[in-house]
């Protein structure tokens, strides 16, 4: 029987009722100025992202489900709760996650797009979940089926007890990423079916971790667990679950509170002392999202310095021009500064999910353009470069070169179907789903469009309605049409952003630098009238009565540019990037296989651009006499092949 009827099966036969919503929690201490629109609010039409995020919907979600089938991740969770018989199977102690995400992700979905018979899958899911849940909230399986037998030997274990090894054991990793998909869930569903798996677990947590008489003095091995907390404490209003959130936190790198962990884990020194980027790079965007979060539900000082501090850190040091993080295989961790790789760059998707998530924090505490211009260039790059066009091939790490041979890639030298460690593809499976609630902002003074992506939305500004359409073919072309239809003449302040790009900034901090200005500047046409405008601080801002049928065209210039690298970064030296728009372009050896290693550029080339439409689903190609390249995201779908996205430059005068 087909993987999905057998799923459906078992929950119905199990029972599945729908339970009556929580509500949305009014007590919460602080939020953020700036609020994204709710992903229900907000229908993607866009020619470039709704192909991607249906290619998830319509087949990464059932490809991934049936390789959890084949590798035991829901007889673990039935085997923990005593209804087969069995070993553990699978080989890290974080697999039940892998299911956790996937039905965040289609959670996800569920927000943009009800679905009867997804949501009835999830709710099959979400039983064979509870099914594994022991008396009192304690929720992973490989514990609860053996806990003197981890399914990884690098998991020490003495006593064969709980908590056990907290360092690698992975027992609040799985509780962090349970807690994320509850609250997406609850919030797609309105149902308690998952949020109450949650909801036990953690106050499960709450009475084990602390300084009161019989808790445990511990933290994380590997953070999420934290801002999984917050979430549940925005739903609720429990003030023992940001307690315990900002206990974990404060409590790291304190050898008077535990044996510490090391910089592998951010657990070194305090973590408001912490200014330097270092150890595991998932590891840390995690912790730095939950690190804002304190800051802002807080008003925690010293929190939102330590992570301005670290971002910092990493920008100007430490990050690959796709917007890629951590340099080293080895730890799958940040390298010292300036140092950057390419053939051996680690830059693992989840560590840029994990960024994503960070900069979307930043600027929603802040409204500072700079993490939107770091978010953008993370996801049209370094990010979505994981997933292949036919959704079922993913890259773990993601080298900015390849020469044919190294396998880079877990064992491969190309993107493979999945992995022994299967974070990277179920990661993608829950980001991408989530992509609307990126594109806009809304803050008292303003409604910030900070990504430029077709979409309806419809939009609460004070208490009334405002409708947009945006069309556009970014990031093909640097046209965007956006029209408003409010459902009464109302005053309200648009900031369309004006990315870093078009302002000639590859990144803040100046590690790359454009070899020219950009030719011409942007401009803005209000029905039909072109307007004076200034970028001020990132932004244009249209402050004005808006009525219905009111038309804007935003025209950012396009043209390619040519990157460089600061000296520092020894591996870049001598050699260009390039880019068009908001993309970064690599060449590929099957592009250009007579000459390939004979590839060189110079700040006085010039390139055409051509929309090539059968092409890796439809790209702009940059060519001229010397080279082909195409963006870097879609690189390594037609084979194995050589791949550069730093080119040697030409010295010849």
């Amino acid at each position: 029987m087909p993987f999905k009827y057998w799923i459906l099966l078992l929950g119905i036969a199990l029972g599945v009722v729908k339970q009556p919503s929580l509500g949305q929690n009014s007590t919460a201490q602080g939020e953020y100025p700036i609020q994204p629109v709710d992903i229900r609010k907000v229908r993607l039409t866009d020619d470039f992202w709704l192909p991607m995020v249906t290619r998830i919907q319509e087949k990464t979600i059932a490809y991934a489900l049936q390789k959890c089938e084949e590798e035991g991740r829901f007889e673990n969770f039935l085997i923990a709760g005593g209804l087969m018989e069995g070993a553990v199977r699978g080989q890290m102690p974080f697999d039940d996650t892998d299911v956790y995400k996937i039905i965040e992700g289609a959670s996800n979905t569920l927000l943009s797009a009800p679905n009867a018979e997804l949501e009835l899958l999830l709710d099959s899911l979400i039983t064979i979940v509870a099914i594994g849940q022991e008396a009192d909230g304690y929720l992973t399986t490989w514990r609860s089926i053996n806990p003197a037998q981890p399914p990884a030997p690098w998991v020490k274990v003495q006593e064969g007890k709980r908590w056990e090894s907290l360092d690698a054991s992975h027992e609040l990793y799985n509780a962090g990423h349970l807690y994320e998909a509850a609250a997406v869930h609850h919030k797609a569903t309105g149902k308690r079916n998952f949020l109450d798996i949650a909801l036990k677990n953690a106050d499960l947590m709450v009475r084990t971790f602390g300084e009161g008489e019989g808790q445990i003095s511990a933290v994380p091995g590997h953070q999420i667990i934290e801002s999984g907390l917050l979430k549940l404490y925005q739903i609720t209003g429990k003030q023992e679950y940001m307690r315990l959130a900002r206990y974990f936190l404060d409590s790291r790198g304190n050898p008077e509170h535990h044996e510490l962990f090391g910089p592998y884990s951010q657990d070194h020194i305090p973590i408001i002392e912490q200014r330097e980027v270092t150890g595991h790079a998932v590891r840390a965007m995690y912790m730095y999202a939950a690190m804002v979060d304190i800051a802002v539900l807080q008003d925690a000082a010293a929190y939102r310095a330590a992570s301005l501090a670290l971002w910092e850190n990493m920008v100007q040091k430490k990050t690959y021009l796709t917007g890629g993080i951590g340099a080293r295989h080895d730890g799958e961790a940040f390298g010292e500064n300036y140092e950057l790789p390419n053939l051996t760059a680690y830059n693992e998707t989840c560590a840029a999910i994990g960024s994503v998530y960070w900069n979307h924090r930043l600027f929603n505490q802040s409204g500072d353009v700079a993490y939107m211009d770091v978010l953008e260039r993370t996801l049209y790059n370094g990010l979505i470069s994981g997933l292949s066009l036919d959704g079922t091939h993913f890259f773990y790490p993601n080298a900015l070169e390849s020469d044919g041979h190294y396998t880079f890639n877990r064992g491969a030298c190309t993107r493979q179907g999945w992995f022994d460690c299967s974070c990277c593809p179920t990661n993608v499976i829950r980001f991408l789903p989530s992509l609307p609630g990126l594109l806009y902002g809304v803050s008292d003074e303003a409604i910030y469009l900070n990504l430029y992506v077709s979409n309806m939305a419809s939009i609460d500004w004070k208490g009334h309605e405002m409708n947009l359409e945006v069309q556009t073919a970014y990031p093909w072309e640097g046209l965007v049409n956006v029209k408003l239809s409010p459902e009464k003449p109302m005053k309200a302040n648009l900031r369309l952003r004006v990315p870093s790009w078009v302002r000639n900034e590859v990144m803040p901090g100046g590690l790359y630098h454009y070899t020219d200005v950009a030719q011409g500047s942007v401009q803005v046409v209000l029905n039909g009238k072109k307007l004076d405008v200034q970028v001020q601080d990132g932004f244009i801002q249209l402050n004005r009565k808006w009525r219905n049928g009111d038309e804007i065209q935003l025209i950012l210039p396009m043209q390619v540019r040519k990157v460089l690298a600061d000296e520092v970064v020894e591996d870049d030296r001598g050699k260009m990037a390039l880019e068009y728009g908001p993309l970064v372009y690599t060449i590929e050896e099957v592009d250009n296989p007579d000459n390939f290693e004979q590839i060189r550029i110079s700040s006085m080339d010039n390139f055409e651009v051509s929309k090539r439409d059968d092409l890796l689903g439809g790209v702009n190609v940059l060519h001229n006499k010397q080279l082909t390249a195409i963006p870097y995201y879609a690189w390594s779908n037609r084979g194995i092949g050589k791949m550069k996205v730093w080119i040697p430059i030409n010295d010849k005068k």
